[in-house]
């Protein structure tokens, strides 16, 4: 038989070891890192960022242009000024008397002469104190390695200048100028045309401007072709992409100087008001010297305010 004591002391110790047990285990629970609550960040990755690519440097002949003299193309006498850096600057006693020289962003570069060296055309900025910014191209050859001013033609003042290259031998320029009633501040005026290098001058060969929706304004000499040889006539025939007020195009006739020949009218047959058409008649040269080099200049010319509205030309070695 067991007794009360020995049973009593048997419960002691079951309870001290249950005690143990609790306490072992909330020990435990307690030394376990707690669950996450949330999605856990993404390693940082361990790979270097990638560079941006470098900006690519400028060719040679801009920094050259930059640093060029250059003829004013504003005054009536000529006048070389030093480009630095793209700039010149002058500070007369008066506002009024101060001449800036900016060298813009349009720069191109191509063969102008057949002569297998590449020409230098730049769009250059000049102001003489007042609100004006007249904006010229300008034409460098260059001569022993370095560009050389040749001749320039003022484009506007205060153009947009969208596109300036060199191909086929010729400048084409892309630009916003003033219409007959913009004010001077704000051109309105899309035009396209390329320039040929010729006598030491810049000439226009061909003029484009658009319509308010956007459709170019062209005339297209088909023949004769440029260079090409005349007598006592010359047959001109062409197309139109919009027919011209009563369907009739001027023609002049220059001199390698820019001196005005002659001039006329031509008839463009057509098969609705502004629609495409076409023209195809003779021009007599009489009075022209043999030998001589002509530029026969197609234009179509606003009714409105006499402004050139499109122009496309061609050049013929009298016979």
């Amino acid at each position: 038989m067991v007794s009360r004591n020995s049973l009593t002391c048997h419960c002691e110790r079951k309870r001290s070891n249950l005690l143990a047990i609790f306490l072992l285990l909330l020990f435990l629970i307690g030394c376990t890192p707690a669950s996450p609550t949330g999605t856990s960040a993404p390693p940082t990755s361990t790979f270097p960022p990638t560079d941006a690519p470098a900006p690519t440097p400028a060719p040679d002949y801009v920094a050259q242009i930059r640093n060029a003299q250059y003829q004013l193309g504003l005054p009536d006498s000529p006048r070389l000024v030093q480009l630095v850096d793209g700039k010149y600057e002058e500070i007369g006693p008066t506002p009024a008397d101060k001449t800036s020289v900016t060298v813009m962003d349009h720069i191109a570069h191509g063969d102008l002469n057949g002569d297998g060296v590449d020409e230098i055309a730049v769009a250059v900025a000049e102001n003489y104190g007042g609100t004006g910014v007249f904006v010229f191209i300008a034409v460098y050859a260059e001569i022993n390695g370095q560009p050389v001013f040749q001749t320039s033609t003022l484009v506007d003042d205060r153009p947009a200048i969208n596109a300036l290259s060199i191909a086929g031998g010729e400048i084409f320029l892309d630009a916003i100028t003033h219409a007959s009633d913009d004010p001077f501040c704000c051109p309105t005026l899309r035009n396209a045309r390329h320039y040929r290098w010729e006598n030491s001058q810049l000439v226009m060969s061909d003029y484009v401007t658009f319509t308010p929706d956007g459709k170019p304004r062209t005339i297209t000499i088909e023949a004769p072709a440029n260079g090409a040889e005349a007598f006592s006539s010359v047959q001109i025939k062409g197309s139109v992409a919009i027919s011209p007020f009563e369907n009739t195009l001027a023609y002049r006739i220059y001199d390698i100087g820019a001196v005005e020949l002659s001039a006329g009218a031509l008839t463009v047959t057509t098969t609705d008001l502004g629609a495409p058409g076409t023209f195809n008649e003779t021009i007599l040269l009489g009075g022209i010297l043999s030998g001589a080099t002509i530029r026969i200049e197609i234009q179509d010319i606003s009714a409105k305010d006499g402004s050139l509205l499109a122009m496309d030309s061609v050049e013929l070695v009298v016979k």
